[in-house]
């Protein structure tokens, strides 16, 4: 194990760009430490992005996060730097500068308490001569004699309130700090000395396993990039495999489909070539017949008739040519590989939502439909429950009892996706409504009515569908929800976008009129559900 004092040198938080200690660092691939602004400074003045230290390039600029257990240690590292700056001990008189001195700065010998200034030998003298100047507390020369006195009573504060944890004069006794338990500085300071090695020792242990976890991560990360790497390789090899496979399977079977073409054409050429001279043979028998019947000579019509009249033996019913280019099998089966691996694909949360995000729509509050009491931001992202009723004009599309308002945008047709964040509310409604739903009077929030929703703060923690379906409990409070809508499949799905996690799904459902994004922030109960329901942009896929 490391010497706590090799754990906590100096050298080991300073950012080799900067020269300090640590401001938000990050970790670059390689594994080095840089302050944030100053990587992100060093590879902005330079074509290339490699890192400063080892001078490893990266092709890409790598996203750098914080690295959190660094970052709890250089803080540590300024927490113990300043402890040990501002740790009481003797100080030496050629610390302090006289005052009083206007030019050369001498030394100063003594401090007063009264007249809160440090006097050199030559200063100090009126203190030794005027009698009004004896009464005056000096002591060893001291920085900042502003800091020790209390600021309400202007007296120096040679107490100690651990009731307050702070410093106090006598005077403080009779007033805030009465029956507080104080004791002297010089007490209180012995008794934390006492601790002081307990608490450099629990500081040191707090470093050293701060250090044996960043060793335990960039481990891990360690095995993780092999690992990465390994799975790419892996994954990159299967599908090479299934393209090639079905490349080749696609090569084959268009070579099939033209060899049966052929094949086929072939032999009704053939066909073909038989019945155009089996036509002109007959049409040799038409004419040579015509000629025959024009003819007197009876005795040769009769000996040529039965030849020119004899059938040609051959039935053509058997020269159909049937095209048997049918592959609907393998179409098929291509079909169902396509449609099994987009299934799987889709199981991996990341690759479903961003899916669903290229069907993103550009959502905005319609306050035509807007409940009287709610209030819309001027950019018609924001909706929030106010505690007044507005005066506004009446209108057929508006909500009249409950705190509710669609989108501007409808849809009557194919997908679409949004995300809404509900962080910070107690109660609260999101989903799709159809254009005919009921607005002035009583409605729930049905399948029947026309809604399809997913609610919270109806019950405790619980989450509810428009469905009735048994509550739903999630274990972490849903702070921003994606609403995914595919119009031609009857499908209305609920996601938790921090977690990319599927929440709910209505199926089977059967569209028959325009569908409204929908949106219930409630009522504003007494400042509980004040947070207003936020239409956010969602990120596209590179």
């Amino acid at each position: 194990m490391a010497a706590a004092s090799s754990l906590l040198s100096e050298e080991r938080f300073l950012c080799s760009v900067c020269l300090d200690v640590f401001t938000e660092p990050v970790s670059t691939p390689c594994g080095h430490n840089f302050c944030s602004a100053c990587i992100h400074k060093y590879w902005d003045s330079s074509d290339t992005c490699q890192c400063p230290f080892c001078k490893r390039t990266f092709s890409t600029r790598p996203e750098l996060q914080v690295n959190t257990i660094m970052s709890e240690l250089a803080g540590e590292f300024k927490k113990l730097a300043q402890v040990k700056a501002s740790t009481p001990g003797p100080q030496l008189a050629a610390d302090v500068p006289c005052d009083i001195c206007s030019e050369i700065k001498e030394k100063a010998v003594k401090s007063c308490l009264m007249c809160l200034t440090s006097f050199c030998e030559v200063h100090l003298e009126p203190h030794q001569r005027v009698a009004g100047l004896k009464s005056h507390t000096l002591l060893d020369p001291v920085k900042n004699l502003d800091d020790k006195m209390c600021k309400t009573h202007n007296k120096v504060t040679e107490l100690y309130c651990r009731t307050d944890q702070a410093c106090v004069c006598v005077l403080c006794l009779k007033t805030d700090h009465k029956s507080h338990d104080v004791v002297s500085l010089e007490e209180e300071y012995e008794t934390v000395m006492e601790k002081k090695d307990e608490a450099m020792a629990n500081i040191q242990k707090l470093v050293q396993s701060r250090s044996e976890k960043i060793a335990e991560i960039e481990k891990s990360l360690d095995v993780c990039q092999i690992e990465s790497e390994k799975e790419k390789e892996a994954s990159t090899q299967v599908f090479t495999d299934v393209i090639r496979c079905i490349q080749r399977s696609q090569a084959e079977l268009i070579e099939l489909i033209e060899e049966r073409h052929r094949a086929t054409k072939q032999k009704a050429e053939g066909f073909l070539k038989v019945l155009r001279m089996e036509i002109t043979e007959l049409e040799s028998r038409s004419s040579q017949l015509e000629m025959l019947s024009q003819s007197e000579d009876h005795h040769h019509f009769l000996q040529s008739f039965p030849t020119l009249n004899s059938p040609l033996n051959k039935d053509c019913t058997i020269t159909d040519v049937h095209c048997d280019l049918s592959f609907e099998a393998v179409r098929g089966a291509v079909t169902l590989l396509k449609r099994k691996v987009d299934d799987i694909m889709e199981e991996l949360p990341e690759i479903k939502m961003k899916r669903m995000r290229e069907h993103a729509v550009d959502l905005t509050f319609d306050p035509d439909t807007a409940h009287c009491s709610l209030v819309i931001s001027q950019d018609g992202k924001q909706v929030t429950a106010g505690d007044t009723e507005q005066e506004l004009p009446n209108n057929p599309k508006r909500f009249e009892r409950f705190t509710k308002v669609l989108a501007k945008e409808g849809f009557t047709t194919g997908k679409f996706y949004y995300e809404v964040q509900v962080e910070g509310k107690t109660r609260w409604a999101v989903g799709v409504a159809r254009e005919s739903v009921e607005r002035k009077g009583d409605t729930k929030l049905s399948i029947t009515a026309g809604f399809w929703t997913l609610d919270f703060g109806f019950k405790e923690g619980e989450y509810g569908t428009s469905e009735g379906c048994p509550a739903i409990t999630l274990e972490e409070k849903l702070q921003k929800v994606g609403v995914f809508v595919d119009y031609n499949e009857g499908v209305v799905s609920f996601y938790d976008v921090d977690s990319k996690s599927h929440v709910f799904s209505f199926t089977r459902c059967h569209f028959t009129e325009k569908l409204y994004p929908y949106f219930y922030p409630h009522f504003n109960e007494n400042g509980q559900n004040s947070a207003p329901l936020i239409l956010t942009p969602v990120p596209q896929p590179e």
